[in-house]
């Protein structure tokens, strides 16, 4: 089980952990893999936040979060949000308490910014990660993002 989990910057010493973590091959259409996010975080580098999830010594999964992006992308400025873009928890990792533990690290660090609440966006279907988002409390908003359903989850003042 989890012990004490952590986040880390991605940084030269653990760039090859970051990029060998795999989700399991039938999650594989659900999200972008690692080195595919660390390419998005370098040419936006004032929105993304790469993190590894490490427990102890092992990496055990990958998160990006997302700050004061412009959501409806009209321009307006009348709808910025932050929240999770993507998390990969590795396959042998999975069910143990990592993806929750993360969905919470980008709340607090969203919670630290002023934020009040978390958008992410998830495949739908029988196979993704819906019932994970639901189960955190997260809510469906109506929209979609490309072809992905996004939810909310509003932030308490910590």
């Amino acid at each position: 089980m989890i012990t004490s989990p952590r986040l880390e910057k991605v940084t030269p010493a653990n760039l090859d952990a970051a990029i060998a973590l795999r989700v399991r091959p039938d999650q594989e259409h659900l999200v972008a893999p690692v080195v595919k996010s660390l390419a998005e975080a370098y040419v936006h580098p004032g929105t993304a936040w790469p993190r590894l999830v490490m427990d102890g010594d092992r990496t055990v999964g990958f998160l990006m979060a997302f700050f004061d992006i412009d959501f409806a992308g009209d321009g307006t400025g009348t709808d910025v949000r932050s929240g999770l873009w993507r998390l990969n928890i590795a396959a042998d990792e999975q069910g143990r308490g990592y993806g929750r533990f993360a969905v919470r690290a980008v709340a607090d660090e969203i919670r630290r910014r002023g934020g009040t609440r978390l958008t992410a966006t998830w495949h739908p279907g029988d196979d993704g990660p819906e019932g994970f988002y639901l189960g955190l409390g997260f809510r469906l908003t109506g929209e979609t993002s490309g072809d992905e359903r996004v939810g909310e989850l509003e932030l308490a003042p910590s």
